[in-house]
């Protein structure tokens, strides 16, 4: 998944009368204020002595952040306000090109301060980012509210055809007036502040929703004392058990948790079905009840993005979220859902048939319920086709699935990655990878973070450090990028072995890793991953498409102990079961983006309790979902939806997207995985080009044609048919 932290305020003015640092520096350094650092020894003030701007996180105190965003605040404020007071007519460069070059110093904090909170945050930093994001939040609706700004915009948007911009020019000018508009700019002075109190509320509910979907997910475990229990459990899951189990002063005994490299092994191999029950009770029951009780939040979250919606002139949320994107409206997500949706619920039930079936071989005496799904569809996998992921995972060492995606990259895209062990890193897990081109040009940093702990939330991301763009001087400002993990740790002597799945979510964000990575687009607002939400996927997607390709496996798939390559015997079981357990797979995925398009369309009345378990059944009984499935994820553990609005009423983009990525792969697959002039056309037309034009025109010039549907449905199995299908309308329109 691609996390933004920017997305979490869309809008912005300067609230509290709080006085910065900045103002008085003679107090702060003469001790008059303990509490703040002084500001000539902040690090975010002045630029980062790194060669490639990396952040000096060791030099970067709690005390550093609130003295630098309300300094940040207060430059922007002066820039921006310069921008509005111009007596000069309006230009791109004196507009648009100038609000994207403005705050540059809170844009440094904000992003240290965002990607530290979900990495490797402390109470103090979470204090730090509850006091923060309402001032940023409420800064940002202060600029996007602004008339005067709002009128050089609009100047520039009814002369755009006229002008003689560039594509990327009026794209930019386009983007710029709707986000105006998205954000109140149209809005009278009392539904602008109605729209702050809003977008302050939503700040902080998206604050408290994350805080407790944290706490409660460390605050689950299931100890096990009794090692009878234990039976079915690969050798690596049950010593990573007793690790954690001795981390918390439980010598002897096992300790598992929710976090996926304790939690999934549990559910696919123990043997034990209450213990798998219990997983799955306590991951499916995730925040709904207790201390950290999602639901009330959720009730706040719907009702208050309702209402927004409703000030802004939609008729509910999920049409405004889906305003802004290739899709256009939540009818052409479902249209596409629910294309998928069908074949994926037939595929469901044989799967659930050959499930049953097996167990009745086995004298099991018992119908299958959602906690044996993941143990019996394994069972069946190697009745099927004599595959033990136990075994394959002894090929997928972490390094070696790391030296994968370097070589993947080399192949296509000509760079090369150099560790760079003394640069500068938030956690002594993580490591730096100076990123050059095959002349030994510097084209980024790369920053990976693989290993859970208590203090990362759940999940697998992409962000940025610092962004990419071209200076007025022609040179390029190239960016730092990491991805962050929760992959299987090293236990004893044995290196981390990742699963199949852990592989793909590897290959997958180093896709978006390389669309940060490789961006040539000029403007800041349009470089990497700034483009559409339902846009951003592809790039991600696609890879994941090389990390079972023969010709690469061979290259990095080698066995942790002898250094076997991996046996063309196994490859061609792997290829053989690459379709395995796809109704499931993929019921789950789309269950969970129309359970969140529903939440956008819900409207709730005035004073409405809104039941979350009852709105959750009416969805899955509405779909007819099988009792066997649940949806990916339950909504008080849906961060995705309710932790912040960057993918609200926009989980469908991972499916959307892959109508793409599996259409786009089916050329690489004609003329060859690593041929060079397919590789050459989409980092041209996709990863360079970032969001400087349209997104399905940047697809068609790679690609040919619009993708087809049916090409998603070919790669999961689910259908054999050949006769062509297109996204539904209006997409990219």
């Amino acid at each position: 998944m691609k996390h933004h932290f920017l997305l979490l305020a869309a809008a912005v003015c300067m609230s509290s009368g709080m006085q910065t640092n900045a103002e008085e520096p003679h107090k702060c350094c003469g001790g008059q204020n303990p509490n703040h650092t002084c500001m000539k020894d902040n690090p975010f003030v002045k630029p980062y002595s790194d060669p490639f701007e990396i952040p000096p996180f060791e030099s970067i105190k709690i005390s550093d952040y609130m003295p630098a965003i309300n300094l940040g605040i207060k430059k922007q404020k002066a820039e921006i306000e310069a921008i509005a007071t111009n007596q000069e007519a309006p230009t791109f460069e004196n507009t648009i090109l100038a609000m994207e070059e403005s705050g540059q110093l809170l844009d440094r904090v904000m992003r240290v301060l965002m990607s530290l909170n979900e990495t490797n945050s402390s109470p103090e930093l979470e204090a730090v980012t509850e006091e923060a994001m309402p001032l940023y939040s409420l800064h940002q609706d202060g600029i996007m509210m602004d008339a005067r700004l709002f009128d050089r915009v609009k100047a520039l948007y009814d002369n755009r055809d006229k002008a003689g911009y560039d594509v990327a020019q009026r794209r930019a000018i386009e983007q710029s007036y709707k986000d105006f508009t998205r954000n109140g700019a149209l809005l009278n002075a009392a539904d602008q502040e109605t729209l702050k109190q809003i977008n302050a509320k939503l700040t902080d509910l998206y604050l408290k929703f994350n805080k407790n979907l944290l706490n409660a997910t460390n605050a689950f475990e299931i100890v096990v004392d009794n090692e009878n229990q234990l039976a079915g459990l690969p050798s690596s899951s049950v010593a990573q058990a007793a690790d954690d189990a001795r981390s918390r002063g439980l010598d002897g005994k096992w300790v598992f948790t929710l976090h996926a490299p304790s939690r999934l092994p549990l559910l696919q191999y123990a043997d034990n079905r209450d213990l798998r029950r219990k997983m799955y009770e306590g991951y499916t029951n995730l925040a709904f009840d207790g201390e950290y009780n999602n639901q009330p939040v959720i009730n706040e979250i719907v009702k208050t993005r309702a209402a927004k919606a409703r000030l802004l002139g939609f008729k509910d949320y999920a049409s405004y979220m889906t305003d802004n994107v290739m899709a256009k409206t939540p009818e052409a997500a479902e249209n596409l859902l629910m294309q998928i949706w069908t074949p994926a619920v037939k595929r469901v039930h044989e799967e659930v048939a050959e499930m049953q079936a097996l167990a009745d071989r086995e004298g099991a005496g018992i119908t299958i319920e959602p906690w044996d799904y993941y143990y019996y569809a394994e069972k069946v996998r190697r009745d099927k086709y004599a595959l033990d992921e136990d075994e394959v995972r002894a090929y997928f060492p972490l390094e070696n699935v790391r030296e994968g995606i370097f070589a993947m990259a080399k192949t296509l895209y000509g760079i090369n990655f150099k560790e760079l062990p003394d640069a500068p890193k938030y956690h002594p897990e993580v490591k730096v990878y100076d990123v050059t081109d095959n002349d030994g040009n510097h084209v980024a940093v790369f920053m990976t973070d693989y290993f859970p702990r208590a203090s990362k939330r759940q999940g697998a991301w992409m962000e940025e450090l610092k962004g990419s763009w071209t200076n007025e001087d022609g040179t390029s400002s190239r960016p730092v990028v990491y991805n962050v993990g929760n992959f299987s740790r090293p236990t004893g002597d044995t290196p981390a072995l990742l699963t199949l799945d852990e592989v793909e979510t590897m290959f997958h964000e180093f896709g978006h890793g390389l669309h940060g990575m490789l961006s040539r687009a000029k403007y800041r607002s349009q470089s990497g991953t700034n483009v559409d939400r339902d846009f951003v996927e592809l790039p991600s997607q696609i890879h994941e498409h090389w990390a079972l390709e023969p010709e690469l496996l061979r290259q990095y798939a080698r066995h942790y102990r002898t250094g076997e390559v991996i046996p063309d015997s196994l490859v061609r079981k792997l290829q053989a079961a690459s379709t395995h357990n796809q109704g499931f797979a993929t019921t789950e995925l789309a269950g969970a983006a129309l359970l969140d398009l529903q939440w956008g369309k819900y409207n709730p009345a005035e004073g409405e309790d809104i039941d979350v378990q009852a709105f959750e059944r009416n969805v899955a009984s509405s779909l007819g979902m099988p009792s066997q499935v649940q949806f990916r994820y339950r909504s008080p553990y849906f961060k995705h939806i309710f932790g912040s609005d960057g993918y609200a009423s926009g989980y469908y983009t991972y499916l959307w997207a892959e109508v793409l990525d599996t259409d786009g792969f089916e050329l690489f697959a004609e003329k060859g995985i690593f041929d060079p002039a397919t590789a050459k056309a989409f980092k041209e037309n996709v990863l360079e080009m970032g969001g400087s034009r349209d997104p399905m025109e940047l697809y068609v010039t790679f690609r040919g044609h619009e993708p087809s549907v049916d090409a998603l449905l070919r790669n999961r199995g689910l259908i054999d048919d050949k006769k062509p299908g297109h996204l539904p309308e209006p997409a990219g329109k």
